[in-house]
C-alpha cells in the first residue's frame, strides 16, 4: 500500500522544505501549504526539480490540509497561533497534527539561543488547545538539522524525539520517521515532555554556532 499523503504547513521554510524533500523521496505525496498560494506552488515546483520521482503540490494552508491524515506544522513561533486559528475550519476530527514549533526568542527579535515561556507549558500543548476537537497533536522534529535535510546527498544519522499523549498517534509518526533513512524515532513520553524537547533546539543552535557544525541528537543505550 502506498504511503498516505502528508501536508506540510510552512514547507516554504527550511525545516518544512527539507522534510518535504526527504519524504517525497520515499514515495510520500506531499502537499505544501502557505498563506500565499503562489509561494506554495513555487516551493512545490522547486521540490519537484530536486526530487523528480516525488509527488508535490502547493495550496493555501486551508486547502492543503483538507484531505491528509497527517499535517506537519513547521512555522516560526510568532506565526503558530495565527496559522492554527486560520486552520480551525479546515482541520477535521481524526487528523494528526505534528507540531515542530519552537518558542525561540528570535521570533520576536531576541536571541535564537533563548526561549520564551508558553502559558500552556510548550508550543505543542498550546497547539493542542487550539486545534478542533478530535484533532490530536504530536511534537516532533525539533532537533533535526534543517540544513542536512535539504542536502539530499547527506547521510542522516540522528534521532527524532517524539512526544504525544496517545500511543497510536506516536506509532503513526514513528512509521513516518522510519521512512527517512538515517532518522530514528524515539518515544519521549506524553505531550507535556515537549516543554523539554523544545528547549533543546536553542541548545543545538548554541552548539552549532560555537562549533560551526549542523549537529543533531543521538540517544545512546537504546536497542537498534
Amino acid at each position: 500500500m502506498p504511503p498516505s499523503p502528508v501536508s506540510i504547513v510552512g514547507a516554504t521554510g527550511a525545516l518544512g522544505f527539507g522534510l518535504a524533500l526527504r519524504l517525497g523521496q520515499r514515495g510520500v505525496p506531499i502537499v505544501i501549504g502557505s498563506r500565499d498560494e503562489g509561494r506554495a506552488q513555487e516551493a512545490a515546483a522547486r521540490a519537484a526539480e530536486l526530487v523528480s520521482e516525488g509527488s508535490f503540490s502547493g495550496a493555501v494552508n486551508a486547502d492543503a490540509v483538507q484531505d491528509t491524515p497527517i499535517v506537519i506544522l513547521s512555522v516560526p513561533f510568532r506565526n503558530q497561533s495565527e496559522n492554527l486559528t486560520n486552520l480551525k475550519g479546515a482541520l477535521k476530527e481524526g487528523q494528526l497534527l505534528v507540531d515542530a514549533t519552537v518558542p525561540l526568542a528570535a521570533a520576536f527579535g531576541g536571541k535564537a539561543t533563548r526561549t520564551l515561556g508558553v502559558w500552556q507549558g510548550s508550543a505543542a500543548q498550546q497547539a493542542q488547545e487550539m486545534v478542533p476537537p478530535g484533532v490530536h497533536v504530536v511534537s516532533a522534529f525539533h532537533t533535526v538539522s534543517a540544513k542536512h535535510l535539504s542536502e539530499l546527498e547527506y547521510e542522516l544519522d540522528e534521532d527524532v524525539l517524539i512526544c504525544g499523549d496517545r500511543g497510536e498517534d506516536k506509532a503513526k509518526i514513528t512509521e513516518l520517521v522510519e521512512l527517512i533513512p538515517g532518522l530514528r524515532p524515539v518515544d519521549c513520553g506524553p505531550l507535556e515532555m515537549a516543554r523539554i524537547v523544545e528547549q533543546l533546539t536553542a541548545l543545538m543552535i548554541s552548539i552549532n554556532v560555537r562549533n560551526k557544525v549542523s549537529a543533531g541528537i543521538r540517544i545512546t543505550g537504546l536497542p537498534r
